[in-house]
């Protein structure tokens, strides 16, 4: 069994050459591009390292035969764990790519293991923008390019429908905007200072609570975004203390003022409220090491009965 980043990329741009050679209307299409996209997620994973696909168990079986030690049975990672990892690994695979590759994904596995028609009613302008996002930024994220995956031709008209997508999320954002806009500057003046006041007392509290000002579009009052941890935590020794810095990809926003509320990187890219952001977190010493009070004896009591949990010593003697 092969897990290395090349095989499997390889494996891609044959199910992909497969899926586009079908009728686009059809149900095998989104059939063979679902598996060629699973295979170009795990090809990403291996690109970091193979060892990420090796499913976990006590003996590291699955581990080991990445490494070439062998074993008669290996077993990889499920593909919601692989799409977590993708997630995790490569900052541009959001919430939205997450999503759109475990809704096409999903339907393969209706598809193969039931009785359901799962691509009937699939239309391709529901998945297709986002089936060619996932594949751009993971071929990206490995060194490659749409063209090495699809071909010329295909990557042309993946690009070009890519650009539409984003041109339709940006009108229907704008239109959002513009009709929030209009009924805020509609209310007389004391309610929009009472509303804007409201709006920034409110930031000040969210702020402290994994939240991230910004300025609202529509009627420039305090609003706030919320987003997914990106990357690698920066950790600080202080004076007593310890700082964690972290990078944050804004995927929803809300204005209390105005009411103007959107979800995903792609809207708020287009509203102009999609910058990363860095998150500080402070903790005691025992609080992030989570060190245990040994004049705690519950404490104790819980821990000595975890460690043995783990190491299998499951008899205890109370004598």
């Amino acid at each position: 069994m092969s897990w290395d980043k090349e095989s499997l990329w390889q494996k891609s741009i044959l199910f992909m050459e497969r899926a586009f050679k079908e009728e686009r209307e059809g149900d095998v299409f989104p059939l063979w591009a679902s598996m060629g996209l699973e295979l170009l997620c795990r090809s990403a994973v291996a690109h970091v390292s193979p060892l990420l696909l090796a499913e976990p168990e006590r003996d590291q079986k699955n581990a080991l035969h990445i490494l070439g030690f062998g074993t008669s049975s290996p077993r990889s990672i499920n593909t919601t764990q692989v799409l977590g990892l993708c997630k995790v690994l490569f900052t541009d695979f959001t919430d939205e790519e997450v999503k759109a590759a475990s809704t096409l994904i999903g339907r393969r596995n209706e598809e193969l293991h039931t009785g359901a028609a799962a691509y009937a009613a699939f239309r391709v302008q529901d998945w297709l923008p986002g089936f060619f996002r996932c594949c751009d930024v993971l071929a990206t994220a490995i060194g490659q390019s749409l063209e090495a995956l699809l071909g010329p031709e295909e990557a042309t008209a993946a690009r070009d429908t890519l650009v539409a997508a984003d041109k339709s999320i940006g009108s229907n954002v704008k239109t959002d905007i513009l009709a929030h806009a209009k009924v805020f500057k509609a209310k007389d003046e004391a309610e929009r200072k009472v509303l804007a006041e409201a709006s920034q007392r409110l930031g000040d509290e969210l702020a402290g609570q994994r939240h991230h000002r910004v300025v609202c579009p529509a009627c420039e009052c305090v609003a706030t975004v919320q987003g997914a941890d990106v990357g690698k935590q920066k950790v600080e020794h202080g004076d007593g203390c310890i700082v964690v810095r972290q990078t944050v990809l804004p995927n929803r926003f809300n204005c209390s003022a105005c009411g103007l509320k959107l979800a995903g990187y792609q809207a708020l890219r287009a509203a102009g409220v999609a910058d990363h952001f860095t998150r500080r977190s402070e903790f005691t010493p025992s609080e992030y090491y989570e060190l245990v009070d040994p004049e705690d004896s519950s404490v104790m009591d819980e821990y000595m009965r975890d460690y043995a949990e783990r190491h299998d010593y499951y008899q205890f003697n109370n004598d």
